[in-house]
């Protein structure tokens, strides 16, 4: 009895189409920065908090926490996704990703549902609040926020990183928030101000949230790519020279941004097979950007 090695099983002859399960070129130098910054100043945002009285540097220093966690996940996610294929999870571990960004899209939605909730408790009982503490740690958290926010967005292929900026994003709407609270409570002594803004916030926070869900779940449910036209690949499929039908054709995405089609097409004369692959393949890649390929040839059904 054979013993086949789950690696060479999962080889790539000659002729196939070289791929990867994951995008290969992505650096986790800046996710891992953005957790070191996003970590580091939580701790001196709860501690600046407790000292001025604060509940809305408390709750932003929580809400960096959550960000940090976003961020390790986020890490960790794109680490599992270069693993390889294995005889277990034959399609690797490209979908890390994608679990990732829907997990950490859930926990936003916790992170904004609690700071609503929060400001209409504060809205109605406020309390005194050390304006000018509050004003300098949101300016410097802001700039953290900035800093950390320039880093992620230059990845723009990666959905996982994404949504790691929302959160980031959000924090960094938190301290713009933090920020003018404080200025108005030193001018004014206005507390209201402040769960006013936070609810504000909580709203932009919630359009980007649910627009990382939507898309993770997508990929998730393994959707045809957005940029894909299911009904024009079948068509473009049944007018190469040769193929009389298409059917049981699936597309959909093996990580964010690698698109992968299997089908079974219906042909008149196997022997011109190895022909139409090839042509089938060229236009494929030519026409919709798909070069992760599997396709089956069936002979006609002669009635």
């Amino acid at each position: 009895m054979q013993n086949h090695d789950s690696t060479h099983l999962h080889a790539h002859l000659d002729g196939d189409a070289q791929h990867a399960h994951f995008n290969e070129h992505r650096s986790q130098a800046a996710l891992a920065a953005a957790l070191a910054l996003t970590l580091g100043f939580a701790v001196v945002e709860v501690a600046a908090g407790f000292m001025a009285n604060s509940l809305a540097l408390i709750s932003d220093a929580g809400h960096m926490v959550t960000d940090a966690a976003a961020l390790g996940l986020a890490l960790l996610a794109q680490l599992i996704a270069k693993r390889r294929p294995s005889a277990r999870y034959s399609f690797g571990f490209g979908r890390a990703e994608a679990l990732a960004a829907f997990v950490n899209g859930l926990a936003m939605l916790l992170v904004v549902g609690w700071i609503v909730f929060e400001a209409v408790q504060r809205f109605a009982s406020p309390e005194p609040v050390q304006g000018g503490t509050v004003l300098v740690v949101a300016g410097i958290g802001l700039a953290v926020n900035l800093l950390v926010a320039w880093s992620l967005s230059r990845d723009k292929e990666s959905m996982n990183t994404r949504a790691a900026l929302v959160h980031v994003m959000g924090d960094l709407l938190g301290s713009v928030a933090a920020l003018i609270a404080g200025g108005v409570i030193m001018a004014t002594g206005w507390m209201q101000i402040d769960p006013i803004l936070s609810l504000l916030v909580s709203l932009l926070i919630l359009k980007s949230t649910i627009g990382v869900l939507r898309e993770s779940f997508h990929h998730l449910m393994e959707g045809v790519p957005d940029n894909a036209d299911y009904a024009r690949i079948g068509a473009d499929l049944a007018e190469v020279p040769g193929v009389l039908s298409v059917h049981d054709l699936h597309v959909w995405e093996m990580s964010p941004g690698q698109p992968a089609l299997i089908g079974h097409l219906e042909i008149n004369d196997l022997q011109e097979w190895p022909q139409i692959l090839h042509n089938v393949k060229a236009m494929l890649l030519l026409k919709h950007k798909i070069d992760h390929i599997t396709l089956q040839a069936e002979p006609t059904q002669q009635s």
